[in-house]
């Protein structure tokens, strides 16, 4: 399709190679590491190519790893992808690479992410800023504060408030900062960060570009010269994922939007339920017309994602009783398969918070999380009804 950007759908499901290995109308898996030359000058060129002919799978250089990567970055609207082992790897390597010079972190975010940032690469000398959603107004108001990478989630987890992509990266692109969004919650389905002007975008790939829960991987995407600085450290830390994970992403891909679909109508039906529900005492989900940022959410998103939070009426004993009480939810972490999870964000994902950093999060004892699988949502409706009931 020379003339035309094709459409994420088709994207999702085409590789565009041609000639294809034996006319497979699938990628072929490469489990390798390594690959032989006809001489050793060609051996010499391809490790000098910088990663553009496969040579040795460590560096990322399999043409799985690459050729999944490539789409992945069509999908993000990017100039390149770097596959990593997991969403973390991509993490660290993404701010080992950009955060020399400091790392402003903005609003709420994975408890994972959280503890990286505050405590482990405070020992390289790597120092962040957290600063509050609501304190964002304060922050574009300022024109002194210099850092190296501005980072966010949007949506964040597990309060899913929604940061105005377009005006955080403007004003920081102004103080001379680069921007790396988290887009785990989203998907390239839902939300495009580079089209919207940062400079990195991150997901975990173990959540909805998989899809399954049957594989760990990340991505970044991103401009080329940005990502070029990362790459160095994948490499040297051994963060790539393997051929068999690449493979198996690539699969997942091509039913990425189908399934994002389905999961933004669960969530949105399973919201609006508890939303009126007489037990619950907020819902969290930018879809509704209510929450706080669905203004901003309906500007900068198509879809408003699979993912909840809601405070019940109750203590964190009442809390573990509802969870208990539900059968289709699976009480688990992790979050984007086909089946639906159930997770207390207090006790799992941001357990490493204290009691009063939750309390400013609004991540307390009562707060449940969801992830919307892909399940006939009137069951799942009819399994929270019978958890409030018993």
């Amino acid at each position: 399709m020379p003339n035309k950007q094709p459409s994420l759908e088709t994207i999702a499901i085409h590789l565009f190679e041609n000639p294809k290995p034996f006319g497979a109308v699938r990628p072929p898996l490469y489990d390798t590491t390594t690959f032989s030359f006809k001489d050793i000058q060609s051996l010499n060129d391809a490790i000098g190519s910088g990663n553009t002919h496969p040579f040795y799978t460590r560096y990322g250089s399999n043409p799985g790893i690459l050729a999944t990567e490539k789409k992945l970055a069509k999908l993000d609207h990017a100039d390149d992808a770097l596959l990593f082992s997991a969403g973390m790897a991509a993490l660290s390597a993404l701010f080992i690479a950009h955060g020399k010079n400091g790392i402003l972190c903005i609003g709420e975010v994975y408890g994972g992410t959280h503890t990286l940032l505050a405590q482990q690469l405070t020992s390289l000398g790597i120092s962040s800023h957290f600063m509050q959603y609501d304190q964002i107004p304060e922050l574009i108001s300022q024109s002194c504060i210099k850092y190296g990478l501005v980072f966010f989630e949007t949506p964040a987890n597990p309060t899913l408030n929604i940061i105005d992509i377009s005006t955080i990266t403007s004003w920081a692109h102004q103080q001379g900062m680069l921007v790396a969004v988290d887009n785990t919650f989203a998907s390239p389905i839902n939300q495009q960060p580079i089209k919207l002007g940062v400079d990195l975008c991150v997901q975990s790939a173990t959540k909805y570009l998989g899809g399954h829960s049957d594989l760990t991987a990340g991505v970044i995407t991103g401009n080329k010269p940005v990502l070029d600085i990362i790459r160095p450290w994948r490499t040297s830390l051994g963060q790539i994922c393997s051929p068999a994970t690449a493979h198996l992403l690539d699969r997942s891909l091509a039913t990425l939007p189908l399934r994002v679909a389905c999961h933004n109508d669960n969530a949105m039906a399973i919201a609006s339920w508890l939303e009126s529900h007489p037990q619950v005492i907020r819902v969290n989900y930018p879809g509704l017309p209510n929450f706080p940022d669905h203004a901003i959410a309906k500007k900068q998103m198509t879809g408003f994602g699979g993912m909840l939070s809601f405070e019940i009426k109750g203590n964190g004993k009442d809390t573990i009783q509802f969870i208990n009480n539900l059968n289709l939810f699976s009480r688990a972490p992790s979050l984007g398969g086909v089946e639906s999870l159930v997770s207390q964000p207090s006790k799992t994902s941001h357990r490493h918070l204290t009691f009063e950093e939750k309390k400013k999060k609004r991540i307390q004892d009562n707060l449940i999380r969801l992830s919307i699988g892909l399940e006939n949502h009137q069951d799942l409706l009819d399994d929270l009804e019978l958890a409030f009931n018993l």
